[in-house]
């Protein structure tokens, strides 16, 4: 499963948005699928230049329903026929992540990051073992390697524990692939692309003591307002 190169998703947004302030998330969605599909099929022509067979799949090729809420959707359901038909014929299955269908056969997309559930669902569907991840980051840390000095890199972390942090700003792993690794019991390894490192994986570990801090987030771009002296009954707020 790939996301698009670097970059192209913030840029195909500023596209959108030079053209709509307020741009139609259906066709956001539409503009938006485009990156993966580009990965895609160059990844499968890059394996072929290797000598080895690949296939690339978009999501309406393999059909990965979702509900209707665009750019913001969630799978529902993957058909792994086709798939599983070219892993036995010996091919690299190459699928497009972040993307899906919904019922009206509208593309639609998972949200940024969307690609980690996309990988995780399918490993649930396909019976894997393990779900492996690499990315730009070669683990979880206690806290943001860019506004901490020296946090140390877990070598485990629990489910419960991601969620936490993904749900309050760490921008390691989608909070839904999580979820879903955790509903499922899929355990998640989160590599890095550019060492051998071993990364972290997610996993379900039995808390030996609840007081221990696992890590921080950090939100930087939120405010907090406080109002007082306001009657203390339904509707005031």
């Amino acid at each position: 499963v790939v996301s698009a190169p670097a970059g192209m998703t913030d840029d195909l947004i500023r596209r959108a948005k030079e053209i709509s302030v307020k741009p139609c998330k259906r066709e956001l969605d539409m503009l938006l699928a485009v990156g993966e599909q580009v990965s895609v099929a160059l990844l499968a022509m890059a394996i072929k230049e290797l000598g080895e067979e690949a296939i690339s799949f978009n999501a309406q090729q393999i059909k990965i329903k979702t509900t209707n809420s665009h750019t913001n959707a969630q799978i529902i359901d993957i058909d792994t026929d086709r798939i599983k038909e070219k892993l036995e014929s010996n091919h690299i299955v190459i699928v497009c992540g972040f993307q899906g269908v919904n019922e009206n056969h509208d593309l639609t997309t998972l949200g940024r990051g969307g690609s980690d559930t996309t990988g995780v669902a399918l490993g649930i569907e396909l019976e894997a073992d393990l779900c492996e991840i690499y990315t730009d980051v070669d683990g979880v840390y206690t806290a943001d390697p860019r506004m901490v000095e020296k946090p140390k890199k877990l070598d485990k972390i629990a489910f419960e524990e991601m969620l936490e942090l993904s749900a309050t700003g760490a921008k390691v792993l989608h909070n839904r692939s999580v979820e879903l690794g955790y509903k499922y019991g899929l355990p998640i390894h989160l590599k890095s692309s550019f060492d051998e490192s071993e990364g972290t994986v997610v996993c379900n570990l039995k808390e030996e003591n609840s007081n221990i801090i696992t890590g921080i987030s950090h939100q930087s771009k939120e405010a907090l307002i406080a109002i007082e002296d306001l009657p203390d009954k339904p509707g005031v707020a």
